[in-house]
């Protein structure tokens, strides 16, 4: 997440009509709007290793993967976003020109600026979405990822995944090797 910006407070209504308007992306939470700022050559070298995995993985299914610009609809007055990676298999989100509203993965590559709050609050905002199976946090500089399944309506299981072994997205029956989403880091 960027920086808020000082002058305005927003209504979500308000919001969606002003970002159409954009030359730049801003994410909406609480009525504060943040600009999204540029990302690392690492962040989008993982986030590209991941969609290009996804979208293999799900040819000929019904679910497809997305990146940075769709916009998801996590609380539909309180916090829009713009998660690096995300999959969602219903028929009105394919239709969407820019807004989904029903993921069932949700990937967000962390740098140190945006770390705490991905875990925290925009996690808390991801966690109510109904939808919503799995949700991953992959840390380029570390070469880490946590995988955050949900057991049932209000818990939600961590699974930090080893060098060794695949992300199994159960959500979806995909496996990606990590090596695979580190791929020319280097």
């Amino acid at each position: 997440m960027g920086l808020p910006q000082p002058t305005t407070r927003f209504s979500a209504e308000d919001y969606l009509a002003w970002e159409l308007e954009q030359p730049s992306r801003h994410e909406f939470f609480h009525g504060e709007v943040f600009a999204m700022v540029g990302a690392s050559r690492r962040h989008v070298t993982v986030a590209v290793n991941l969609v290009s995995a996804l979208d293999q993985a799900l040819e000929d299914t019904p679910c497809r993967a997305y990146m940075s610009d769709m916009q998801l609809q996590a609380r539909p007055d309180e916090a829009y976003f713009y998660p690096d990676v995300l999959v969602t298999c219903d028929p009105d989100d394919h239709r969407a020109e820019r807004l989904v509203r029903a993921p069932i993965l949700v990937i967000e590559v962390i740098s140190p600026s945006t770390a705490s709050f991905d875990r925290g609050e925009k996690f808390a905002a991801y966690r109510r979405i109904r939808s919503l199976r799995e949700f991953v946090l992959v840390d380029p500089e570390r070469r880490s990822i946590e995988l955050f399944r949900r057991a049932d309506d209000d818990v939600w299981e961590l699974r930090d995944i080893a060098p060794d072994q695949p992300l199994e997205l159960t959500s979806l029956d995909v496996e990606i090797p990590v090596g695979r989403i580190f791929r020319n880091l280097d």
